[in-house]
């Protein structure tokens, strides 16, 4: 039961899908819940990808992508998509740490954030939009707990760079055992794409890689620039790794 309180709290913390009142909430439940942030991911990849499938099945293929993706920004209350603009707004803005952080906290979008929010929704619609129907909905279904796992992967192996913030009680440091977990969770689905079909073991492999050197390649940034991470950097990563799963995807497809 403990476990499943977890996992709603997860839930209730990064999307705004209704969970049962028993739940209650413990502020200190939000770390043990990072566990399972991927688990998050499943149900919001099969939002999307069922609101996809929908769509494709009556209307062109552009149009069902971004209906899907609008669905998944609702369930989520755009929750990493904001992290992702924050996070370009502090990098691109911000001269020093400080300065850098000051420029996340503010509610306000600035140039770097609203460019880099429409280049990047621009890159992930156009993409799932010239895949095959099957293989954009196993796309889907194989990068959201993805991209999560690599954002939890930031709080298992890195510090937290605010003394306060939105994603605080999520910051304690995360136990090898509880990111396996997260990882196993994150493969289900995948293993599922690859039993139907949906998707082959070389482009689940090619995503992989790709979404581990982009977390890596973030993850360097921000403590150089920072020290640490912050909520804005988890939606970052999670943003920009899942565009990298399904760039991978594109790229590995039969021409």
């Amino acid at each position: 039961m403990h476990q499943l309180r977890l996992f709603f709290t997860a839930l209730q913390f990064f999307t705004r899908l209704p969970i049962p009142g028993w739940v209650g909430f413990d502020p200190a439940w939000l770390n043990q819940a990072s566990r399972y942030f991927p688990l998050v991911g499943v149900v919001v990849a099969l939002i999307t990808a069922s609101a996809y499938a929908l769509a494709a099945w009556l209307l062109p293929a552009p149009v069902a992508v971004i209906i899907s993706t609008a669905v998944g920004i609702y369930a989520t209350g755009a929750f990493h998509e904001d992290g992702f603009a924050d996070m370009c707004d502090g990098f691109g803005g911000g001269m020093t740490p400080e300065r850098v952080l000051e420029i996340m906290k503010d509610s306000r979008i600035g140039a770097y954030g609203a460019i880099g929010t429409i280049c990047m929704l621009a890159l992930k619609l156009t993409t799932l939009s010239m895949l095959p129907p099957l293989a954009a909905i196993g796309a889907l279904l194989a990068a959201h707990p993805l991209s999560r796992l690599m954002a939890t992967s930031l709080i298992w192996r890195l510090d937290y760079a605010r003394a306060e913030g939105k994603a605080k009680p999520l910051a304690q440091k995360m136990s090898s055992a509880e990111f396996l977990i997260a990882a196993l969770t994150a493969a289900l689905p995948a293993v599922a794409v690859i039993a139907l079909n949906w998707l082959s073991v070389t482009v689940l492999a090619a995503g992989l890689v790709a979404a581990a050197i982009a977390t890596l390649w973030l993850a360097r940034k921000f403590v150089r620039r920072i020290g640490g991470y912050t909520g804005d950097c988890l939606g970052a990563v999670q943003q920009v790794t899942e565009v990298m799963f399904y760039l991978c995807a594109l790229a590995t497809l039969p021409r």
